[in-house]
């Protein structure tokens, strides 16, 4: 059923509402035929969406998903006040549950971002502060993004990375990283096992939208000499049911 034509700002909205609600890409011609909007209107303004960042285009250079902006606003809704408590409870009641440090991430160009963190009481941890962003490559949650991503575009979005090496087990090899973060797609379950800092590992599993669409990471951080690959099933049950219930909070901000 198309929509009422309306101004400007009734037009960017609805676009956006509809890129970000759907379940694939869409074109400039596909958002026309929902929207009913003047076809040189819908591609222009996509054009705009996509010159300030509310917009990115796919790699064939026709349809479009969310941008860095579009994501940084939900970002800014669940940081919102009414939400952060109830969040932050979450990720402490994970955090006391573990024993380890837990961690929200999104993603922010070729990074991940954290939006929130709880440390762990224990006297061995690393601490980095909200905002500070780590690489895709070599993090739990950064794999567990690029693990979301089309087959297409994962590798372009790989070959595009300086693949440097931060720990001992870092991957720099852009064939083995690609069959890695398949194998994390299988799973949607992504290890950090000492990639980004040596003695460092972390689980991640994704946060995912009421359409099971991923648009964050929930993970735990801790030194090898508590936490093992081996121990990953342990965790996992608990990083879920907290990512769970992250999604239902994400929800009721809608």
């Amino acid at each position: 059923m198309k929509r009422e034509r309306g101004s400007t700002i009734h037009r960017v909205l609805d676009i956006l509402d509809t890129v970000a609600a759907s379940p694939r890409p869409l074109s400039a011609t596909e958002i026309n035929e929902v929207l009913g909007l003047p076809k040189a209107t819908a591609h222009r303004l996509c054009a705009e969406l996509e010159a300030r960042g509310y917009l990115l285009k796919r790699i064939n250079g026709k349809s479009y998903v969310p941008g860095n902006r579009l994501y940084d606003v939900a970002v800014g809704v669940l940081a919102n006040a009414r939400f952060s408590a109830t969040r932050h409870a979450i990720l402490t009641a994970l955090s006391e549950g573990v024993g380890e440090t837990c961690n929200i991430a999104y993603p922010d160009g070729l990074y991940m971002a954290y939006s929130d963190r709880v440390e762990t009481k224990a006297p061995l941890r690393l601490q980095f502060p909200i905002g500070m962003r780590v690489p895709l490559y070599c993090t739990a949650s950064g794999k567990l993004y690029l693990s979301t991503l089309a087959r297409a575009r994962r590798k372009a979005i790989v070959k595009k990375l300086k693949l440097e090496k931060h720990a001992k087990n870092t991957i720099t090899d852009p064939d083995r990283l690609l069959e890695e973060i398949e194998k994390i797609a299988e799973l949607q379950i992504s290890v950090d096992n000492q990639e980004l800092y040596d003695d460092v590992i972390a689980i991640a599993v994704p946060i995912e939208d009421k359409n099971g669409r991923f648009y964050s990471s929930l993970a735990i951080q801790a030194p090898t000499t508590r936490v093992s690959v081996k121990d990953r099933d342990k965790y996992v049950p608990l990083l879920r049911e907290a990512a769970r219930d992250l999604s239902l909070l994400a929800e009721e901000s809608e």
